[in-house]
């Protein structure tokens, strides 16, 4: 069984993931999409925010970000391990080194660490999948100016005078897919549970020192748990229907509305329940499509269900 998955955020206005500043004007990274430019936020930096998610909801980690460094930094506790960190388990790892170093590594594994050096492997693939988060409305060239002032008198001084920064702004919400090989997770359903968890509640995804408040965690959610190995669907999905901010996954639920996919693989939740009318939730419901109105909620249930149809299967 496989798990895919598409979150949508709710609108803010946002600021994250600037990519290199020119002067004192701060750029959001962006992607073209047809004929106009969308912010977008890495899967990077979402993924950096999960390890600080599973290790608030108390998974053992072992990388972590050291914030008072001269450039971007982390230490690791011990060499990667899959069995005793959720984020070596879920997001891989890559030790690069040559022969020398990998004879080092070896003896170091077994005499500091007790484990059997034949079991280690220097490079692991992510079981968790993610793409990056790309915005639902195109960037607009809204930017904000805020002035930085002199110190005077100061113990400690960043520049000699007052700087005015200018930053580039959006405000509109995000979506971004995952995936998971539930076969993969299956040595570990329990913190297979809490990754959703901290999906359900992501938030402090930023790049680059960013200081703007943008919560991650799904406003509406559409997930497909199934034997195929590909989602089967635009993963990109989500829409803005009208200016009042409804969105809608027209390719999901009008296909299982017209027998295009199997209504009993997939899971909506979120504002994208919320907003349907009764009839098109009843019919979905009729269809084996399992609705919820509070996406967090839903997400639980997934991961309750994604290890019961795995047994099943």
């Amino acid at each position: 069984m496989n798990l895919f998955a598409t979150v949508l955020t709710h609108a803010a206005p946002s600021a994250n993931y600037r990519g290199e500043s020119a002067e004192n004007r701060a750029v959001i990274q962006k992607i073209t999409k047809d004929r106009f430019e969308y912010a977008i936020i890495s899967p990077e930096a979402i993924r950096n925010a999960l390890r600080e998610g599973l290790r608030a909801l108390g998974l053992p980690c072992n990388r972590e970000r050291l914030e008072d460094e001269e450039q971007l930094a982390v230490q690791f506790t011990t060499f990667p391990d899959a069995e005793k960190w959720a984020d070596d388990f879920f997001m891989g790892w890559l030790v690069a080194a040559g022969s020398k170093d990998r004879t080092k590594y070896l003896k170091e594994i077994k005499e500091k660490e007790g484990r059997d050096p034949a079991a280690f492997t220097f490079k692991r693939d992510s079981i968790l999948r993610m793409n990056m988060a790309v915005a639902l409305e195109p960037y607009r060239h809204n930017t904000v100016f805020t002035q930085s002032p002199q110190q005077l008198n100061s113990p400690w001084q960043n520049a000699q005078n007052s700087q005015l920064l200018h930053r580039e702004t959006v405000f509109t919400a995000y979506q971004y897919p995952f995936a998971l090989n539930l076969e993969d997770c299956r040595k570990k359903p329990e913190w297979t549970r809490a990754l959703l968890r901290a999906i359900s509640q992501l938030n402090n995804v930023a790049g680059n020192h960013a200081r703007s408040y943008f919560e991650m965690a799904p406003a509406s959610v559409v997930v497909r748990l199934t034997p195929c190995l590909a989602a089967g669907y635009n993963t990109y999905g989500f829409e803005i229907a009208d200016r009042t901010q409804t969105h809608l996954f027209p390719e999901v639920v009008e296909g299982i509305l017209a027998g295009d996919f199997p209504g009993n693989e997939f899971y909506l939740g979120g504002k994208l329940v919320r907003d349907m009318d009764e009839k098109t939730s009843s019919t979905l419901s009729q269809k084996g499509t399992v609705l919820d109105r509070n996406a967090a909620r839903l997400l639980d249930l997934v991961g309750d269900q994604a290890f019961a149809a795995g047994e099943q299967s």
